[in-house]
C-alpha cells in the first residue's frame, strides 16, 4: 500500500513540475499564454474523448449494465452541467483598468495588462477546481492498479504524470500572469495535484465500501464532460482573447492532442 500510495503521490504533483514551467517569463507574454491556454485544452479534448469515455463505456459493458452509453452519455452531460453551474457561481469579475487592459489593451504585444487581471485569476481558479476533479479518480485508479498489478499501476502512474505536467501548466500560468506571484501559482498547481492522492484515499477507504464500481467508472465519463465544456467555455476563448497570430491558438490545441496521442501510444 505504501508504493500505492508513492505512486499516486508522485503522479499527482507532476502538476507542480507543469506549475513551475508556467512561471518562465515568457509566459507572461500574451503569445506563449495563448499557446499554453489551447495546449492545455488539445489535451483535456483528446484525453476525454480518446481515453476516459472509451474506457468509461467499455467498463460500463463488462459490469453487464444495461443500456452503458446512455450511461455514459448523462454522466458526460451532468458533467458539463457542472462547468456551467460553477462558472455561474463564479462571480463575473468587474470591468477595470487593468482587466481591460489584458483583454484589449497594449496592441496585443507583451505582458503589459496581464498582472492583476480578475478575470485571468478567475480562469485559473476554474481550471484548478476542475483538474481537481478530474485527479481524484484519476488517483483512485492509479491506487488500486498499483495495489492489484504494481507493473501495470507503475505505467499508468507515468502517463498520469506526462499529462499531469500540462495541467499544472494551466493552473499556474492565468494564475502567475495575472497576480505575478509565484508562490500562489505553485500553490494552486500543488492543490490541483493533490487532489490525486486525496481521491484514491477517500476512494480506497470510503467510496469502495459503500458504492458499487459503476458509480465510480461514471464518475470519470462526468470528469470527462467536465474538461471538454471547460475547454470550450474556458481555455479555447481565452487562447484567441490573448493571442497575438491566429496561429497560435491553433498549434497550441494541436500539440495538445499530440501530446496525449504520444503520451498513450508509449504506454
Amino acid at each position: 500500500m505504501i508504493w500505492a500510495i508513492a505512486a499516486t503521490v508522485l503522479a499527482g504533483l507532476a502538476t507542480v513540475v507543469g506549475g513551475l514551467l508556467a512561471l518562465h517569463p515568457g509566459m507572461r507574454q500574451r503569445g506563449p499564454l495563448a499557446f499554453g491556454l489551447a495546449f492545455a485544452a488539445g489535451l483535456m479534448i483528446v484525453l476525454s474523448v480518446v481515453e476516459i469515455l472509451p474506457l468509461s463505456l467499455s467498463t460500463l459493458r463488462a459490469s453487464g449494465v444495461g443500456q452503458p452509453l446512455w450511461w455514459t452519455a448523462g454522466a458526460f452531460a451532468v458533467g458539463c452541467a457542472l462547468v456551467v453551474l460553477i462558472d455561474a457561481v463564479l462571480p463575473e469579475p468587474a470591468a477595470t483598468s487593468g482587466a481591460a487592459g489584458g483583454d484589449a489593451g497594449d496592441g496585443g504585444g507583451g505582458g503589459l495588462g496581464l498582472q492583476d487581471n480578475p478575470r485571468l485569476r478567475r480562469s485559473g481558479l476554474l481550471i484548478a477546481l476542475v483538474i481537481g476533479a478530474h485527479n481524484a479518480p484519476e488517483g483512485l485508479m492509479t491506487f488500486l492498479t498499483m495495489l492489484e498489478s504494481p507493473e501495470l499501476g507503475v505505467g499508468l502512474a507515468v502517463a498520469i504524470a506526462i499529462h499531469n505536467v500540462p495541467e499544472g501548466m494551466a493552473v499556474a500560468a492565468p494564475v502567475f500572469a495575472a497576480t505575478g506571484r509565484r508562490g500562489t501559482a505553485i500553490l494552486w498547481a500543488t492543490v490541483a495535484g493533490l487532489a490525486e492522492p486525496v481521491g484514491a484515499l477517500v476512494g480506497y477507504f470510503v467510496l469502495r465500501a459503500v458504492l458499487p464500481p459503476e458509480l465510480l467508472v461514471l464518475t470519470l465519463a462526468l470528469v470527462a464532460g467536465m474538461m471538454i465544456a471547460l475547454s470550450l467555455r474556458e481555455l479555447i476563448p481565452a487562447a484567441r482573447r490573448y493571442q497575438t497570430h491566429p496561429a497560435q491558438s491553433l498549434v497550441g490545441l494541436a500539440a495538445g492532442a499530440v501530446v496525449v496521442w504520444t503520451s498513450l501510444a508509449l504506454t
